[in-house]
Formats: structure tokens, C-alpha cells, sequence
């Protein structure tokens, strides 16, 4: 049923008359209360437009493909766009492309020597450019340019060529038959550089290009303020073609600790979203205590690991400590190496620092869960440890507490990032080796230089140190790229500028040969037998220590909604779909 009234309208005179002492009454009014003289949102409780993120780890880099640090990818992902990305259910999504390629479409040759790309129409950059198959052919070649030092080549080293069929169709054509046709592109590691900007900083000028702190991307968002190692102001991209975002800020404060910046979330409020919680489950427990907010665990393709430094670094060749056909005194002995892993006690680590998010790693390759080898499994024998140091030979024969040989002493350096979960993984491991007599040092880095620019003398790539603690993960589902952290083109020196992944400068020739089968594999089932063989061959070779497989856990405010994570790309990946309630 609808109702009708009628009204009885004032004058024309009578309606001015009465509309001025309205005026004039509210201007009394405000001018007597000025705290009441808001705008029309705040007359009801209002939601903020701003978004305060923390990343304990800061960003030192916009630019993606020169940094190694997971903090740069996160805070790049906000400006800069993959072809596509794989969710958590592991379907690919395409984000630049316009679809998915397949064989069923002609997007993947027959034979898989090839992959056509098809783009999204109408992209643009946030300075109004237009995006085309160019900026694809040229993010490329600035990444394999051996000059440019990027860190992301693993992930290009098996193509033959990138080309442009027209505007929006690239063609990536592969050196042989590969398993991994869409690993390329994807991910962290194949976000788009707009060529208009980065032309002139190819090469040797890379580092040095005005794009990598000021970026012009295609996302959702644009950098309006960047104080390296401290903070990146966001504000909306005008020219993003997606649905506009609930945030008209987003502010990425770095710096401070894990325990600091989940406090800020979750019971001070200071900030809506904190990155990488590495905390004591008690901690974490006492902080979610009558908390406004939520931990979240996201199960990540990732593994702390002990790195095992296989070179010298206290020997100086060419300008460079660690050189690579300098073997270490003693880490370069298996049986040494054995030692060191049955000496860990993995299970405390996990029980006292970890809880929830993490188990005992015993794989390099943790997932997927296809590949995961079933074989490996880990011991905490003191005594069998010392038993294997006697029979290699080393014995404390200066009466000193410490183990030598041919005059050498087992003196470790350890590092890692200022973390007090790996803190106190240090501390555990330093009495475990030294149980078993040798003695060691303990050194932590500050995040930003550990895990930023390779070139820097204390990043992990010099790898000046004997061990180092950290983690590392898989970017895609197809995880070929991954193996090659230890393969032996892949090692970082002075002649790479220090930017390739093998940083503990192993090199193993029947590993080569299973990579470069699996370079070639396109069979499901001889793939999965390939991961497995190269996973069980590190392990029993002791080139790494694996430790922990471990989740990333997220602060959350409880006001923040539709987040979306995946353990296959940045947690920024879908920002611009968060909002809040």
C-alpha cells in the first residue's frame, strides 16, 4: 500500500525568511560548539579509510627482481602485477593475462617447448600508459641480463626466448621439453617492470633506476612516500581498471620486532595487519589474551634450514671472501656435517619456539605434498655425533675444550637476521655443537641488510659466516626453480654480484644430473620420482640442515575483512580486495 500527504508550502518570502534564521541559528550553534562541526560521516561512528600494515623486516627495494628478501616482494605486490598466480587450492589465476594457457586452448605447445600468453585488455600503468606484450619481452630481458644481478633468475634460466606476437600475446619459447611451462611470470618472482621506466637502467644501472624506490605499476595501489628501511605510503592507482579499494591510504611502517608488532595489532590497535609473527607460542598465547584481533597461520611452502657454508670464509681470492673453489677447513667433510645435523635437537626447537605454526623439517622440498619425500627422517644422538667427529679424525688434542685437526680449530661463526625466535634457536643449536666440542660464536644481521641488497658485505649471499639460519620457500606448485638453489651455476660471487640463489656455494655432480633431467621431464610421475631423488640426495649428503617447516602467521585486527592468502605468493597478492567492517 502506498501513502500519499499533503503539505502545506510556505511563501516564497516566507520560505527565504525562515531558510536565513535557520542559518543563522546553526552558525551560532557551531560557532558555540565547534566540537559538533563535522561532516555528515562522522554524525554516525565511521570506518577508517586507512590501512596500517607492519613489517617488522623493512623493505629496502621496490623493485622485485633485486632484492631476496620476502619483505620486498610483500611491499612490491602492492604496486606491481604477475601474468598470474596460483591460489591456495593451487589453481592458477590470471591476473595480467587474459587467461590461463592450456593445450586444450593453444596456449601450451603439444610437445611443451612453448607457452603463448594472451593479456588483459585495457591495463594501464598508474602514469596512464598503456601495458603491452613489450613490457613483458622486457621484464625478460632486464631479469637475464647477467649485468642487472637479478635475483629472481631461476625462474628464466630454462628459456630460449620471450617474444611479442602483437600487443597482447607473448610467446615464451623453451630450450627443450619442460614440466614447468608456467612457472615464468608468476608469482613474486614474475611481477611486470613497465619498460617506459626502466629502459635506460638495464645492465649495470639497474640498482641505480629511479623506479625502484618511486615504482609505476599496474595494481590497485601507487607509492606516494618511500623511506627505505622505514616507511612506504600507498594511495589508489587512478588508473587501476579493477572495482576501487575500501582503503584511501595504506601505510607500510617497518622495523621494530615480531612480538612489537602483533602487540600493535592485537591489543593496542595501533596498526590493522602485521606480517611474519616468528614468536613463542607463550607469547603469542598472552597477546591474544582478550585481544580485539586474530592470529592467522597460513601453511607456506617454506623451511628454516641451517645453511651450510661449503667454501672458505676466511680466505681472501680475487677481492672475495667464500670463493667457491676454496673449500671450507671442515664443513666440506660429510662425516662433519653428519655430526652437526644428530647433535640439533630439532623437536625443542619446535616445542619451545614454534608451537602451532610449525613441525620438524626433514625434507629440502616440503611441499607440495605430492613431492615431499617419505624417505628422510632425523636423529638427536649426542654421543653418536661425538663417535663420528672421533673417526673423522677430529679430537681435542690441544686439551683447549675444542676439537682440531692438523692444527685447524672447530670454530663456528653462526649467523642469522635479529629475530628472537631464531635468537633462541641459535642459543639451542650453540649448546648442541658445543656438547660435542666445538665452539661457537653467534652473530645476528639486522633484517633489512641480511635479507636486502646482495651486494652489501652482511647480506646472506656473502655468506661470511660458517652456518647461517633462515628460511626459504617455493614459489609455484612446480617447484623446478626451487631445486636450483643448489645447483652450480646458480652461485652467488663477486662475479654475479652476489645474486644467485646457491649461497652456500655447493656443487654436486650427480645432483646436476638429476636437474637436468628434470629440466627436461614432462611426465607427472618421473617428475614426482625426480623431486624425491634430488630431495633425499641433499639430505643424505648433509648440504643443508633442514629444521623447521613452518607456517607464516599473521596479526589481524578484527575489523579487517575478505583476506586472502595463499602459500604461493605475497599476502599482498589480493590487497586490494581487503576491507573492513
Amino acid at each position: 500500500m502506498r501513502y500519499s500527504f499533503r503539505v502545506a508550502l510556505p511563501t516564497p518570502q516566507k520560505a527565504i525568511s525562515l531558510l536565513a534564521t535557520a542559518l543563522l541559528s546553526a552558525t551560532l550553534f557551531i560557532a558555540c560548539n565547534p566540537d559538533t562541526a563535522t561532516n555528515t560521516e562522522s554524525a554516525s561512528p565511521s570506518v577508517s579509510s586507512d590501512l596500517k600494515l607492519l613489517y617488522w623486516q623493512s623493505p629496502t627495494t621496490l623493485n622485485p627482481h633485486l632484492s631476496n628478501g620476502i619483505k620486498d616482494l610483500e611491499a612490491a605486490s602492492i604496486v606491481y602485477e604477475p601474468l598470474a598466480a596460483y591460489d591456495a587450492e593451487e589453481n592458477l589465476v590470471p591476473i595480467l593475462a587474459a587467461e590461463i594457457p592450456t593445450q586444450a586452448n593453444g596456449g601450451i605447445s603439444k610437445d611443451s617447448t612453448s607457452v603463448t600468453w594472451k593479456l588483459e585488455d585495457g591495463v594501464v600503468w598508474s602514469d596512464g600508459k598503456p601495458f603491452t606484450a613489450e613490457d613483458v619481452v622486457f621484464t625478460y630481458n632486464f631479469i637475464t641480463n647477467p649485468a642487472t644481478g637479478a635475483t629472481s633468475t631461476e625462474f628464466y634460466g630454462e628459456i630460449a626466448s620471450v617474444e611479442a606476437i602483437d600487443k597482447l600475446t607473448v610467446k615464451v619459447t623453451f630450450k627443450q621439453p619442460t614440466g614447468a611451462t608456467l612457472s615464468s611470470f608468476v608469482g613474486g618472482s614474475g611481477m611486470i617492470l613497465p619498460a617506459h621506466i626502466f629502459a635506460d637502467y638495464i645492465g649495470a644501472d639497474a640498482r641505480s633506476a629511479p623506479g625502484n624506490t618511486n615504482p609505476v605499476g599496474t595494481n590497485a595501489f601507487q607509492v606516494k612516500e618511500f623511506r627505505p628501511g622505514d616507511t612506504i605510503i600507498y594511495e589508489p592507482n587512478p588508473n587501476f581498471r579493477g572495482d576501487p579499494s575500501a582503503f584511501t591510504t595504506v601505510e607500510l611502517k617497518g622495523g621494530g620486532d615480531a612480538v612489537s608488532a602483533a602487540r600493535a595489532v592485537l591489543q593496542t590497535q595501533e596498526a590493522d595487519y602485521a606480517w611474519n609473527i616468528q614468536a613463542e607460542p607463550s607469547v603469542i598465547k598472552e597477546l591474544e589474551a582478550g585481544s580485539s584481533g586474530r592470529m592467522e597461520y597460513v601453511p607456506k611452502p617454506m623451511m628454516e634450514r641451517i645453511y651450510i657454508n661449503f667454501s672458505d670464509p676466511n680466505k681472501e681470492v680475487d677481492g672475495q671472501t667464500s670463493q667457491k673453489d676454496t673449500p671450507h677447513p671442515f664443513l666440506s667433510e660429510k662425516p662433519v656435517r653428519e655430526a652437526i645435523s644428530l647433535a640439533i635437537d630439532r623437536k625443542t626447537i619446535v616445542e619451545l619456539l614454534y608451537g602451532d605454526a610449525g613441525t620438524v623439517a626433514t625434507n629440502f622440498l616440503v611441499a607440495p605434498e605430492k613431492y615431499a619425500s617419505k624417505n628422510t627422517r632425523y636423529e638427536f644422538e649426542l654421543k653418536k655425533a661425538a663417535a663420528l667427529l672421533d673417526k673423522a679424525g677430529w679430537k681435542d688434542t690441544n686439551k683447549s675444550g675444542v676439537r682440531d685437526k692438523n692444527g685447524i680449530e672447530m670454530n663456528i661463526l653462526f649467523s642469522s637476521s635479529v629475530n628472537p625466535v631464531r635468537q633462541k634457536t641459535q642459543e639451542i643449536i650453540k649448546q648442541n655443537l658445543e656438547a660435542i666440542g666445538m665452539s661457537v660464536e653467534l652473530q645476528s644481521v639486522e633484517p633489512g641488510v641480511y635479507f636486502g641488497d646482495p651486494t652489501n658485505a652482511d647480506s646472506v649471499y656473502r655468506f661470511k659466516s660458517d652456518l647461517q639460519l633462515f628460511a626459504f620457500d617455493s614459489e609455484t606448485p612446480e617447484p623446478d626453480s626451487y631445486m636450483e638453489l643448489y645447483a652450480c651455476n646458480q652461485i652467488a660471487q663477486k662475479e654475479n654480484q652476489w645474486s644467485k640463489e646457491n649461497s652456500s656455494r655447493y656443487c654436486n655432480p650427480e645432483y646436476e644430473a638429476l636437474l637436468t633431467q628434470l629440466k627436461q621431464e614432462t611426465d607427472l610421475e618421473k617428475r614426482r620420482d625426480l623431486f624425491i631423488k634430488m630431495n633425499d640426495l641433499l639430505v643424505e649428503d648433509v648440504a643443508l640442515i633442514p629444521l623447521v617447516r613452518r607456517s607464516d602467521a599473521y596479526a589481524i585486527s578484527s575489523s579487517l575483512t575478505d583476506l586472502e592468502f595463499t602459500p604461493w605468493a605475497p599476502s599482498t597478492w589480493k590487497l586490494n580486495s581487503w576491507g573492513r567492517q
